[in-house]
């Protein structure tokens, strides 16, 4: 994990919320909202000479809110510390209201360049030395797409090759969804203020926000706790939140004593999926793992892991119920592919779980199968297809498929989506993508997490098994359905930040993670 992501707070805020911590401070609290404002562009400023000491140059561009309010009090900063400063507007600095006016007019007194975008040089912008662009053109309200004068001065930020840091958020960026609107501002720095928005660690954020800072801007604790304060819309977690379920095992303890996990699938060219999830639940801990695949697969399979029992389906008496009902849980999906073959197993995975409530792991083909039972209305007659004990594990394209929707709209709310497929399918479901999202219910009011570990060199094929290999493990050994998922989700995005630690995101593959899984499930005791 990076290490900025490590000192952000847990609790995700939507817009809306943080605009009413903000009103709260104000008005119960009594904290003048141009205090606040002064607060933040203090924070940014320094946070800007402490990223970039040698700057000798500061452009603002600044809108017409009270992010551009911070704006204007950042150029101030800067003018009162000896360095060139200019506030690029596209708005006349008359038509700001309240704290934002204020901050022009203190601008305006600290003699700063105010420059209209309609009069702005670029070709005289390029002979400024040590040039650092501050971002403060759109807020946190952003709900369209950005046009006009905004779009060009964003495309001009982008194509400056300039550092950049935002203040807030990446204006263009959603606060909520992570999506880009239209065109969005790439920040080498972010430094967001008093709640921590859900929108900055999800969907596209990543290739927008850069380095993320956050600070409370020193308003009360009570301000977050009071009656009248928003309850946060997520929660944060990381590899920090699963050292609670993986304490020192028990010294008289066997192989019976960590559970047994059963994994289904790899068809015909399909083995090196159910491999690599059966060898990331032994390296997550699992007492056994078994697999119920095709018989072709059972030489690769003993000769990559011998430890793993293999039962083939094309084998002379071959007892496939009988092996599911010795299982602690089951992780059905990884190669198991969508012909006849495999619709035999996932009925027989669905059938074990309605008779011995057995907790499953859906991932991969099986969740487009479990798609097609609700599209052809054939789910098991009086069971319905909405449970409470299985994890379903789907990427953007499986979500989906599972919400009859497109790519494009699963994306656009990733939010929305994950609760979707929870109110849908019931459980304990996860979206995987950058930000991972994860959704489950607890006296029937939906909960929340998004996992901040991971990075980009995991988009390869393999990482998925995986996943579902070390959740299965994790449930097998006693730990519930969520705090499995969840803690699963952050192992899983751990070891990959270790192996680009190591060599790097590019070549990076699914097995690459299979030490550090290991030493992340064998946390340090003091």
């Amino acid at each position: 994990m990076t290490d900025y992501l490590t000192r952000l707070p847990r609790d995700l805020y939507t817009a809306a919320q943080v605009r009413l911590l903000d009103k709260i401070a104000i008005e119960q609290f009594g904290i003048p909202g141009f205090t606040l404002m002064q607060t933040a562009a203090s924070i940014a400023f320094n946070k800007l000479m402490e990223k970039w000491p040698q700057t000798r140059h500061v452009q603002v561009f600044a809108g017409s809110g009270n992010n551009a309010g911070d704006g204007y009090l950042l150029a101030s900063l800067a003018k009162e510390q000896g360095l060139s400063t200019e506030v690029i507007t596209l708005c006349d600095p008359e038509k700001l209201q309240g704290d934002a006016r204020l901050a022009a007019q203190w601008a305006d007194k600290q003699q700063v360049l105010i420059t209209p975008f309609a009069d702005f040089d670029v070709e005289h912008e390029k002979h400024h030395a040590h040039p650092v662009v501050v971002d403060a053109l759109l807020g946190i309200g952003l709900d369209r797409e950005v046009t006009g004068d905004y779009a060009e001065a964003i495309e001009f930020i982008n194509s400056a090759d300039r550092p950049v840091l935002a203040i807030d958020i990446p204006s263009g960026l959603s606060a909520d969804t992570g999506a880009c609107l239209g065109v969005a501002v790439t920040a080498d720095v972010t430094v967001t203020f008093i709640g921590l928005k859900q929108g900055l660690l999800t969907n596209q954020a990543g290739d927008y926000v850069g380095e993320l800072i956050y600070h409370h801007l020193d308003v009360p604790d009570q301000v977050f706790t009071s009656e009248s304060s928003p309850k946060p819309i997520a929660q944060r977690i990381d590899i920090n939140s699963t050292r609670a379920m993986l304490a020192p095992r028990a010294s008289a303890s066997h192989k019976g004593s960590h559970g047994h996990v059963l994994v289904i699938g790899g068809d015909s060219s399909f083995g090196g999926a159910v491999i690599m999830a059966a060898e990331a639940a032994l390296r997550s801990g699992a007492g056994l793992v078994s697999v119920i695949t095709r018989s072709t697969h059972r030489p690769a399979l003993l000769a990559r892991r011998p430890e793993v029992m293999v039962l083939g389906t094309e084998d002379d008496n071959t007892n496939i119920d009988e092996l599911i009902s010795r299982a602690t849980t089951i992780v059905i999906g990884p190669g198991l592919g969508r012909g006849s073959w495999a619709r035999s197993l996932m009925q027989k995975a669905l059938s074990a779980q309605i008779s011995t409530d057995k907790p499953l792991v859906i991932d991969a083909d099986a969740l487009h199968l479990l798609a097609e039972k609700r599209e052809q209305g054939t789910a098991e007659k009086g069971t319905g297809i909405k449970r409470d004990n299985w994890i379903l594990t789907p990427h953007p394209g499986e979500a989906a498929a599972l919400l009859n929707y497109s790519i494009d709209e699963i994306q656009d709310d990733r939010y929305a989506a994950v609760r979707q497929l929870h109110d849908i399918w019931g459980g304990f479901c996860l979206l995987k993508g950058s930000g991972s999202l994860i959704c489950s219910a607890e006296k029937s009011q939906q909960k929340l997490f998004l996992c901040s570990e991971g990075n980009a060199g995991m988009a390869t094929g393999g990482m998925g098994d995986v996943l579902s290999g070390i959740v299965g493990s994790l449930i097998a050994q006693g730990n519930s359905l969520e705090s499995s998922l969840c803690a699963g989700v952050c192992i899983h995005g751990e070891a990959a930040d270790l192996s680009m630690q190591a060599e790097g995101q590019r070549g990076m593959a699914a097995t690459d993670l299979m030490p550090y899984i290991r030493q992340l499930v064998n946390p340090a005791w003091g």
